[in-house]
């Protein structure tokens, strides 16, 4: 365990000697275009070049801070092998097939270009200089963005057919509405999310699935609700993320689970309860408002 704990730490010191050695640095802060943290992972491994080049992306921001050897290498052309990883920046415009090929979550807004005008840096020996570019890159081929709509209204709409189908002990409309949700969240783009939900979903989302189609192929209400308390648990993350139009209550059963306790999400703030149905319809109480 020793050894390895001291590999690892040689590995980062020797990664970290190499960037602590870019000579003739030059720092300057660009917008680079891209959703998460993978996006993160690709920009900065585009960047980096040991003793050349280094780059650090901001997922909030969408700025890199690049860092490179002015005497080795350009801004330019560091701007350059990011595009040609899929990510549209200040200087270049990603080729379409690079960017379709990108992960659904990296896929960001990309706007219309105009034509602009690149200043590159070059140099010849010792004597540096710039010179401008001008490149004219065609609206057509870039995809226009994507509306913004609140995808995610109709994932939480699926949810609550699901707890009121198991409110009346209704298994086939619970597995109807299953599939209706497991549809609807294929359907989520999420490069139109914000930061927050972005984060939230990506967390969630193969939880949810997996609950989702759970439900969809049982017609034994037991089995639903105990797969419906897992996807409580993981809708109620995206929710607590999301801006909803309307308030949305976190209601528990101290009953439910074989006494543990479960909770679920509803649009009523009186409670009905998906786990004991007529049986126990009012037992449970709204433990939180979510606004």
């Amino acid at each position: 365990m020793k050894q390895i704990i001291l590999m690892a730490a040689a590995i980062v010191l020797s990664i970290t000697a190499s960037y602590a050695q870019i000579k003739n640095a030059k720092t300057k802060t660009v917008k680079v275009n891209g959703n998460c943290g993978m996006c993160e992972t690709n920009i900065e491994k585009a960047a980096n070049k040991p003793n050349i080049s280094k780059a650090s992306w901001n997922e909030e921001t969408k700025m890199a801070t690049i860092t490179y050897d002015s005497k080795k290498t350009t801004l330019t052309a560091v701007l350059k092998n990011i595009a040609d990883a899929g990510y549209d920046n200040e200087q270049f415009t990603a080729p379409d097939a690079v960017y379709n090929k990108l992960h659904g979550c990296c896929q960001y807004d990309r706007e219309t270009k105009t034509p602009t005008v690149n200043t590159i840096e070059s140099h010849e020996g010792h004597n540096h200089g710039t010179m401008q570019v001008h490149s004219e890159v065609a609206s057509d081929s870039i995809p226009a963005p994507k509306p913004a709509s609140n995808q995610l209204a109709v994932v939480f709409e699926n949810y609550f057919t699901i707890k009121n189908a198991l409110v009346k002990t209704d298994a086939a409309t619970a597995a109807a509405s299953a599939k209706a949700l497991l549809t609807a969240m294929a359907a989520v783009q999420m490069e139109t999310l914000n930061v927050t939900e972005h984060t939230a979903w990506m967390k969630a989302m193969d939880a949810l699935k997996t609950n989702t189609e759970g439900i969809a192929a049982n017609t034994n209400a037991a089995v639903q609700r105990k797969l419906f308390m897992a996807l409580s648990s993981n809708m109620y993350d995206v929710i607590k993320a999301s801006k909803t139009e309307a308030p949305v209550y976190y209601q528990f059963c101290p009953m439910a689970n074989n006494g543990k306790g479960a909770n679920w999400l509803s649009k009523e703030n009186a409670v009905k309860n998906p786990y004991y149905g007529s049986m126990m319809l009012s037992c449970g109480k709204t433990v939180e408002t979510i606004q």
